[in-house]
């Protein structure tokens, strides 16, 4: 069975009330498999003008971006042909704060068409940083989470969703308990945040509510965190004067519990952490901003071989990363600059006996933020898939 029959076959038996319709083209002329390619690169602000073409388009493009079957997958599906169908692309979001307004924007850039498109603006009026914001990939959704009142020093509960497939926001359930300046990230497709007082709670978006989760046993100030295989890792970073080592946790939501973070990983966490394609990578806060990759296995970081993010990509910088891998293994990276300026990173595994034994390469490209972004600074980067 090809690729574009089992995508085919999907969106039928996702389209529910359509089912015993009968199947009309759904570009007359062209065959399925070149008709749902062209769809698939539809614009995915238009998507709600385009599905009025018709009950197929309909289908197509509202129930079968649901299923996460559709998504680039890895394991058993990729290897029996299926990690090609996807109704979706990954499109870069970036929130911006403009210093002059104070106003929180969100924009999204399409990695291949290299436009920008103006997202509907964020609701709630949190201070610069003070909020979390989590990116469930193959949901194609983003959670803006609690925060500090702009102005004063109240923590909300408050919880802003970014839907792709509508294009909109909308409210999710408000957390239990009012929180600012939190460690969060997705875990095994929920939403995982940690307090720097130690108490932490689990946003199931399925079920739409919050479950408390364990307590870590000591305080961890965030600095950075990241969330990879089944695990949200927290590090304070280190602080001037650097007397002691900085503190780290992780939380396995497999067993819902905290740990400590391995030495090396915590000791050598000296920048902002993306994770793409299963694996975590650091841009250094110093020097060239030189790309690193934990090894878990020696619980070291390891240099990426090729140059540092491009000197014209400036601070304060925001960094993101596909949760699937590119075509032939390969992985990809966005650090997000001052006026949205973004240096795109694409990994792949260095050739053997060059680049000083170093096991991967980067390969960086930048693309210009628009002028009338001059004035925007990144406060956060997530890919969705839409």
């Amino acid at each position: 069975m090809s690729c574009s029959s089992v995508s085919k076959q999907q969106v039928l038996d996702a389209g529910g009330e359509g089912a015993g319709e009968e199947a009309v083209e759904m570009i007359p002329g062209l065959p399925e498999e070149v008709a749902e390619k062209c769809l698939l690169h539809l614009p995915f602000l238009y998507h709600r003008l385009f599905r009025t073409v018709s009950s197929t388009w309909n289908r197509f493009l509202t129930d079968a971006p649901a299923k996460p079957l559709l998504y680039p997958q890895a394991g058993p599906a990729a290897a029996a042909g299926l990690a090609s169908v996807s109704l979706s692309l990954p499109f870069l979001f970036a929130f911006g704060f403009d210093p002059a307004t104070r106003r929180l924007q969100c924009q999204a850039l399409d990695p291949f068409s290299r436009r920008w498109l103006l997202l509907p603006p964020v609701p709630g009026g949190a201070a610069a940083g003070s909020f979390a914001v989590v990116g469930l990939p193959r949901r194609g959704e983003i959670y803006v989470i609690g925060g500090v009142e702009e102005g004063g020093d109240k923590e909300v509960t408050s919880v802003a969703v970014y839907s792709a497939a509508r294009n909109g926001w909308g409210q999710a359930a408000a957390m239990r308990t009012p929180r600012g300046y939190m460690a969060a990230g997705e875990v095994g497709g929920r939403v995982v945040v940690a307090g720097e007082d130690g108490e932490a709670e689990v946003f199931d978006p399925e079920e739409g509510r919050w479950a408390p989760a364990a307590r870590r046993g000591a305080a961890v100030a965030r600095y950075d965190a990241a969330a990879a295989g089944g695990k949200l890792y927290v590090t304070e970073g280190w602080a001037w004067p650097f007397e002691r080592a900085p503190r780290g946790a992780v939380y396995d939501a497999a067993t819902d519990s905290w740990g400590e973070m391995a030495r090396g990983m915590r000791e050598g966490w000296t920048g902002s952490c993306a994770v793409a394609g299963g694996r975590m990578y650091i841009v250094a806060e110093y020097g060239e901003w030189r790309l690193k990759r934990y090894d878990e296995r020696r619980d070291e970081w390891r240099m990426v071989a090729g140059g540092g993010v491009p000197p014209e990509v400036r601070r304060p910088h925001v960094v993101a990363g596909e949760v699937g891998e590119v075509a032939g293994g390969r992985r990809r990276i966005y650090v997000v600059g001052a006026g949205l300026d973004v240096a795109v990173g694409t990994v792949a595994a260095a050739a053997p006996g060059v680049h000083g034994g170093e096991e991967e390469m980067v390969d960086w490209e930048v693309v210009k933020g628009p002028a009338e972004f001059a004035g925007l600074a990144p406060c956060n980067a997530q890919v969705l898939y839409a």
